[in-house]
């Protein structure tokens, strides 16, 4: 059977039930545009500059937005609905519903909609990390945390008092104590996007660049005039490839990457130590509560005289677990463990991060206190061949 068009009059009745809607609210609507008039004209009337300017910043925050997030949230019954209504009285076809970002994926969703992409809460924490969807990122060369930036005192089982290696001999023996402090810098920027993902695509691949430097100062040691005992450089590239696939248990794949790293201590022999390695990683995550991270690595070779560190694999390591815990909204419980492969050597690092305060906007603050215990080999590259046991309490800030 054919459908005659349909005339303005059949449009107007079936947009009446929507403007009826309106026409309710329009006292509310009316008074709200008279307060923001009279607010308007008392900041424009005021002769201080200064008050004048804190007055309009006031009223520009009351507004609403001009465009809304992708992720809709209070505003979506609303707008499918006058978007059906148009869609129909003009023979179109309806449009699409709308997928919020991790629907179905046991992620709370806030009640007010952000736009703030890799700090937007209704992504999971990988997410952001990563910034492996469209909605979590946050652009090409932005300053972003890597690893934790932290200050905290040390006490450990015993002390390297004379590094030594096979190639560069030992130094001669140092009076250091076995409490110390302990720098922590990371930091990391995104250099390229969508190399092999589309713009149409759900996830979003990336190449990232990073830096991490770690010290251990002696500063309870004035005997030796409080020196630092050695310092850590550890350059990175890596490339993340996102994924989004189901695994047993509710677990979700998200993410697979190649990365290169150089690390060295800058020290002149003996105390010289320094490799290269690639390495490939890849990582979990279920309900945004436990996120599991794979690594394994491999030595780029070096010829003998070259070689500050023979075997460093066999003492720190060909690769790395990492297990991490959300307890709640304030507590964090990360398992690192590192193995040789048949060495019986490795490590162990267990963490406790505790939230401390809140963010600017009054979210989840990034200071953390923070709490661990090492155990094995290689928490320093000049120790990368002496284990001890270590444990240590500061402050920690992430992902800043």
């Amino acid at each position: 059977m054919s459908t005659s068009p349909r005339t303005p009059l059949d449009r107007f009745f079936l947009l009446c039930p929507l403007l009826g809607l309106g026409l309710s609210a329009a006292p509310g609507l009316l008074q709200a545009q008279t307060v923001d008039a009279d607010t308007w004209r008392q900041c424009a009337a005021t002769t201080d500059n200064q008050a004048r300017l804190a007055c309009f910043d006031t009223w520009a925050q009351q507004q609403q937005p001009l465009t809304p997030p992708p992720a809709s949230g209070w505003n979506a019954p609303a707008a499918s609905a006058l978007a059906n209504a148009d869609a129909e009285a003009r023979n179109l076809p309806l449009p699409e519903p709308v997928v919020t970002a991790d629907a179905g994926q046991g992620l709370a969703l806030p009640a007010t909609p952000t736009n703030g992409g890799c700090r937007d809460p209704r992504y999971s924490e990988v997410s952001r990390y990563f910034e492996l969807e469209p909605g979590s990122d946050c652009g090409t060369f932005s300053f972003r945390g890597y690893r934790p930036m932290s200050v905290s005192v040390v006490t450990s089982s015993r002390i390297n008092q004379q590094p030594y290696s096979p190639t560069r001999g030992a130094p001669a023996e140092e009076d250091y104590q076995k409490n110390e402090m302990r720098l922590h810098l990371s930091a990391r920027t995104k250099i390229a996007q969508g190399m092999l993902t589309g713009p149409t695509s759900s996830g979003k691949d990336s190449l990232w660049f990073g830096y991490t430097q770690q010290s251990y100062w002696q500063l309870f040691n004035p005997g030796l005039s409080r020196p630092f005992r050695n310092t850590d450089h550890e350059p990175e590239v890596f490339y993340v490839y996102p994924t989004d696939a189901p695994l047993p248990f509710g677990w979700r794949w998200r993410y697979s990457g190649v990365g290169l790293v150089h690390q060295s201590n800058g020290q002149s022999d003996p105390l010289s130590r320094s490799w290269n390695r690639w390495y490939v990683m890849t990582g979990a995550e279920l309900d945004n509560r436990w996120q599991f991270h794979l690594k394994a690595w491999h030595r780029i070779s070096e010829r003998g005289d070259k070689d500050d560190n023979p075997g460093i694999q066999d003492y720190i390591g060909r690769g790395e677990v990492r297990l991490g815990w959300n307890v709640n909204e304030r507590h964090h419980l990360a398992l690192t463990a590192r193995a040789s492969l048949g060495k019986g050597r490795g490590s162990g690092r267990i963490e406790w991060f505790r939230t401390l305060g809140e963010g600017w906007n009054g979210g989840k603050s990034n200071l953390r206190l923070h709490v661990q215990l090492f155990s094995g080999y290689g928490d320093s590259l000049v120790d990368y061949n002496f284990k001890r046991t270590m444990f240590s309490v500061g402050l920690s800030l992430l992902d800043f």
